[in-house]
């Protein structure tokens, strides 16, 4: 069997010592010449060198790593974050930080057993990505395990808006989902539907309360947070306004806000489903503007969120010097398209 490839072996063949060969490949915050850095590169790829990662997080308390807790990787949403997660790791450390994702399925428990178990592989940081739950007792535990990681040198950044008290990356869903109410509302819609995620989630009910401080009242339908989410608050919506098992329509909408792209998307299948067209029937309108809502017809009226900054963002601020940064606050812009046409007055 062949012998594996050393750093001894690295540095004889860069013509360099070991400690210097050590600083180019495991990491090292002291800096090396150029022409050094160069040979030992050059050596590690000729010899196909692979470095030891877990004897490197033992040697240094740290692994070269950072961990990105996510609800749904399906979801367009989480999949820009890590993208801008993943870009800002490669250009921030010359020695090629790895981001590692996991999944959670917004489950508090499932998401507790992973942030445990990732401490154990001793990542430099820790991000976390989604809706944090209205629930105590889950914030309380989750904290307990993240303070356990921070005392012992780790990072944690929450991408949300969260009680939880670490440097956070925070999006204005208030603020957005207001103003894109505030602008329908000039566009003369009168009567709207909001399809929400549950109640125990802050970043949609926050985005619910926003659209109707800038609305005005609006029927409220709860569902996951999700497409199929979406898809089935309409249905109920639909159900309630054609009057079922005998029961009367109980009036009308012009207007449907989804508190996500996504669960807007479910909503439009639904639409149509039931013979009523998007944009011509009842105004449609999302919040994120995700890449895959541009092959949708009509053309989703939105928030638009820099979702790849905010992966980006919190990457810099789990690299910072700051132990304590303050939050980055990320301001959402309101698209208006056709899925939105102004109504006749």
């Amino acid at each position: 069997m062949a012998r594996s490839v050393t750093l001894h072996d690295v540095a004889r063949a860069a013509g360099v010592s070991l400690a210097t060969a050590s600083r180019v490949l495991n990491g090292s915050e002291r800096k090396v010449a150029a022409t050094y850095r160069d040979r030992v590169l050059a050596a590690a790829r000729d010899l196909q060198y692979t470095p030891n990662l877990s004897a490197q997080a033992v040697a240094r308390g740290r692994s070269n790593s950072i961990g990105l807790v996510v609800a749904d990787i399906v979801d367009p949403y989480f999949a820009a974050i890590a993208a801008g997660a993943m870009s800002a790791a490669d250009e921030a450390d010359e020695a090629g930080l790895v981001v590692t994702i996991s999944v959670t399925d917004r489950d508090p428990a499932r998401e507790l057993s992973t942030v445990h178990a990732l401490r154990g592989h001793r990542p430099r940081a820790l991000l976390l990505a989604g809706s944090r739950p209205t629930d105590p007792a889950a914030d309380a535990a989750l904290e307990a395990e993240l303070r356990h990681f921070a005392d012992t040198g780790g990072r944690v950044v929450l991408i949300a808006e969260s009680t939880i008290d670490f440097p956070s990356v925070r999006l204005a869903n208030h603020a957005g989902a207001r103003d894109l109410g505030r602008a329908l509302h000039g566009l003369g819609y009168r009567r709207a539907a909001v399809l929400t995620g549950p109640a125990g989630l802050i970043t949609p009910s926050e985005r619910a309360r926003g659209f109707i401080d800038g609305f005005g009242p609006a029927r409220i339908y709860r569902e996951d947070f999700s497409r199929d989410g979406g898809h089935r608050a309409a249905r109920r919506l639909l159900d309630d306004l054609d009057g079922t098992d005998d029961r009367e329509p109980t009036g009308d909408v012009d207007l449907v806000f989804a508190a996500s792209d996504v669960m807007a998307v479910g909503a439009m299948t639904a639409l149509r489903e039931a013979g009523r067209a998007p944009g011509r029937d009842l105004g449609v309108a999302g919040f994120d503007d995700v890449a895959t809502i541009r092959d949708i017809t009509p053309a989703l009226t939105t928030v638009r969120v820099p979702l790849e900054a905010m992966g980006s963002a919190a990457v810099t601020l789990a690299l910072g010097e700051h132990e304590r940064p303050d939050p980055v606050h990320i301001a959402g812009e309101v698209v208006l398209r056709e899925s939105t046409p102004a109504r006749r007055a």
